[in-house]
């Protein structure tokens, strides 16, 4: 369709915006919506609610953000112009192509033609400000720009430096007499806002600009630039990296299943336990926090009424899954989420907290896709982040969180890493095909398949030669902690991580049974010799869980305890021979003998050791995060009803009965409504919609019956339901 098509297309002068949106035809209002789904979410009544709806702050900043640089400025020139504006006077300001870009925004219901030119609704104007790109207001008067060539030295200056914005400008006074602010006052060229500010007025701008409206015009967006990578390259990065998180994931909820971290009160993970899931893992923490969100919006943690977190039991059906649908499940997820977990540990905020309430950022999810296209569009080449934020910028120029939205393409790069969607900056060929929607990525064919043995070295450590079994790395991890990463993982046996596999249950004799069995190399004698003597000492002394108190068969460990330097600050009472007690809560109690170098186990109120867990799931159903997600475009079978319902509502508005809305108490209306039922006896009745707007309708009442009114509407000729409560009143017609 061409511009003039669309300027005389309209039936006569259609001045008003509800006026020329009844003269588009099916296929203009299909675009429209295809562009806004907002707009038929609902379904409005008739177009008057459509103009409505269009015009409401929300839905105008919705389409706003699908503009691109050039798009807006366009927009920015025509807002700059007086209604009615041709496209010629755009075109005059901006540039030729400005022609193809009049036609999307008429298709956006951001412009509309009134058959002599285009005009802005009001709402948009105000929605873009005083002062379109920088210019000042219109003047009220005539002005004589010739006169400027005659301006004074100091007047040129004052309009120099007022050209490119801002337009307003302080004085000292402007009733001051011979100055150049009052010359340029006297000739109309800047405009008095009070006694003390001026503004250059918007004719006198735009000659100034050289009759532009902007310094430089953006017609086609930045290139992306990098550098040139090898296939092989990316590959081989991006797989360490899908191992990686994959990895990752599995660890940390392990990790967590062992040793529940708590939420803070405000919600979200402390501070202290990202940094102790970091280390665990051998990661930063801006790492680890972008791991527990992924686990998080995954449905594989749950935050519990008591403040734990806590693996669920999908965690336990996600790890039995191929690699290829795990990575899938996580990657999918974070392409949709409002969640920025890059937000956590920024020193502006410091208060933002991993799995808190407080990550979500409405442009999140488009900026992150615009990134990802970006990538997609620009194969074998690691993009430089400056080249992707600049041409992310020109895709996305809505002002609302500039910064934000730079920092975001910095995040999702950066993310995009550590998923294996990009294999040293450059787009993998399992993030393309994840991108286009393919079935089949070729993970779990290119990813080594797990292993189920190790080799147990001289030095206390093992081997693991590729991913492990979830059984083998499950049981390993109860008592040997990860010390490398990579093709292979190196596990360290030490005190402490035996005694955490005997705080598990375990006993030494299964801790050796099992390294016999599925370590390929003999077990070394230091090693055997390490998880009998810990074996030995563990359980020896007993910490009780109520009112914390400590007992010992052996007095003198109870002795060495009481005057251990260590222990100085913890205040113990003994009161026997082998029973101390103390304040301390008795899990902070077993940590601290832990780390003086004793190996107390815990006992129930029988006497009996008390066994950690091996595997801690959260009981309650998952809770995984909110997502604010972006609009789909709307089916053509939606499409075709909204117009059909549309088309229908003005046919009923043009029957509609003109009148005082009906105002009866609940009680009346339903005295009303009983007497006359199924009499023939038509009545009229006020009637609000889903927006809260009241219509007059005239009806014949049929039934009732839970709640609604079944009734013959006049306007449609139809047996239509009325919800009773939405009957603002009844009256007989």
């Amino acid at each position: 369709m061409s511009l003039t098509g669309v300027v005389n297309s309209s039936s006569g002068f259609s001045p008003t915006f509800a006026a020329e949106l009844r003269e588009r035809s099916d296929e203009d209002l299909e675009k429209l919506f295809t562009l806004r789904p907002d707009l038929i979410t609902p379904i409005p009544a008739d177009m008057s609610s459509l103009a409505t709806r269009a015009c409401s702050a929300p839905s105008l900043l919705r389409a706003l953000e699908t503009l691109n640089q050039w798009q807006f400025q366009v927009l920015e020139v025509c807002a700059a112009l007086r209604d009615p504006f041709t496209i010629k006077e755009v075109i005059t300001l901006s540039d030729k192509a400005s022609q193809e870009v009049i036609l999307h925004l008429r298709s956006l219901a951001l412009i509309y033609s009134d058959g002599a030119g285009f005009r802005l609704p009001r709402a948009v104007r105000d929605l873009l400000g005083n002062e379109p790109a920088g210019l000042g207001p219109e003047s009220a008067t005539k002005i004589d720009l010739k006169l400027l060539d005659k301006a004074p030295a100091g007047a040129k200056a004052v309009l120099e430096k007022l050209t490119w914005g801002p337009p307003r400008g302080q004085v000292g006074d402007i009733r001051k007499k011979g100055t150049p602010i009052n010359w340029l006052l006297d000739n109309n060229l800047l405009i008095p806002i009070d006694t003390s500010t001026v503004a250059l007025a918007r004719e006198v701008g735009i000659y100034l600009r050289g009759n532009k409206v902007h310094r430089e015009l953006l017609p086609t967006q930045p290139k992306i630039t990098g550098v040139a990578t090898k296939d092989v390259d990316t590959q081989r990065a991006a797989l360490a990296s899908i191992s990686n998180t994959l990895r990752w994931v599995a660890e940390l909820l392990n990790f967590w299943s062992e040793e529940s971290p708590s939420a803070r009160q405000s919600g979200g993970l402390g501070v202290r336990d990202l940094k102790k899931a970091a280390d665990h893992l051998g990661v930063e923490e801006s790492c680890a926090a972008f791991i527990a969100e992924i686990a998080y919006l995954s449905g594989l943690i749950n935050l519990e009424a008591d403040g734990q977190i806590i693996p669920t039991t999908l965690f336990d059906l996600w790890q039995n899954k191929e690699p290829e649908a795990q990575w899938s499940e996580l990657v999918s997820l974070w392409k949709v989420t409002s969640r920025v977990a890059g937000l956590v540990g920024r020193s502006e905020s410091r208060n933002l907290t991993a799995l808190s309430s407080e990550l979500d950022r409405s442009n999140a999810s488009l900026i992150r896709n615009l990134t990802l296209n970006l990538l997609l569009n620009n194969p074998g080449i690691s993009a430089s982040q400056e080249s992707v934020k600049a041409a992310v910028l020109w895709r996305y120029p809505h002002r609302r969180g500039i910064s934000i939205t730079s920092e975001l393409v910095q995040w999702t790069l950066r993310e995009a890493e550590w998923l294996g969607i990009t294999g040293g900056g450059a787009l993998s060929p399992y993030g393309e095909s994840l991108l286009k929607d393919e079935e089949n990525l070729g993970i779990n064919g290119a990813l080594p398949k797990p292993v189920e043995h190790i080799l147990v070295q001289a030095d206390n450590t093992a081997i693991a030669p590729g991913p492990l079994t979830i059984e083998v790395a499950r049981m390993l991890s109860t008592f040997a902690d990860i010390e490398s990463r990579g093709g292979a993982t190196v596990y360290r046996f030490s005190e402490s991580s035996i005694r955490r596999g005997l705080d598990h249950g375990h006993s030494g004799e299964e801790i050796r049974a099992f390294l016999n069995k599925v370590s390929k190399s003999a077990i070394p004698q230091p090693l055997e010799y390490l998880i009998g003597d810990v074996a030995k000492k563990h359980g020896k002394l007993r910490v009780g869980y109520a009112n914390t108190y400590i007992r010992c068969e052996d007095q003198s460990l109870i002795a060495a305890i009481t005057s251990d330097k260590k222990l100085l600050h913890i205040t113990f009472r003994q009161i026997a021979p082998e029973i101390l007690i103390c304040d301390s809560e008795s899990g902070e109690l077993m940590e601290e003998l832990r780390g003086a170098g004793y190996f107390p186990a815990g006992e129930n109120a029988k006497g009996s050791v008390i066994n950690m867990p091996i595997v801690n799931r959260s009981k309650s159903r998952p809770k995984p995060p909110r997502v604010i997600g972006e609009l789909s475009k709307p089916s053509s079978a939606i499409l075709s009803v909204a117009i059909r319902t549309l088309r229908t509502g003005e046919r009923a508005a043009e029957q509609r009965p003109v009148g005082q809305i009906p105002r009866t108490t609940a009680n009346e209306t339903m005295e009303l409504l009983n007497e006359y039922l199924g009499k023939g006896v038509s009545l009229r009745i006020g009637y609000a919609d889903t927006n809260g707007g009241v219509s007059l309708r005239i009806i014949d009442p049929l039934s009732i019956s839970l709640g609604t009114l079944v009734a013959r509407d006049h306007a449609t000729n139809a047996i239509t339901p009325f919800k009773i409560a939405r009957i603002t009143g009844v009256t007989t017609a």
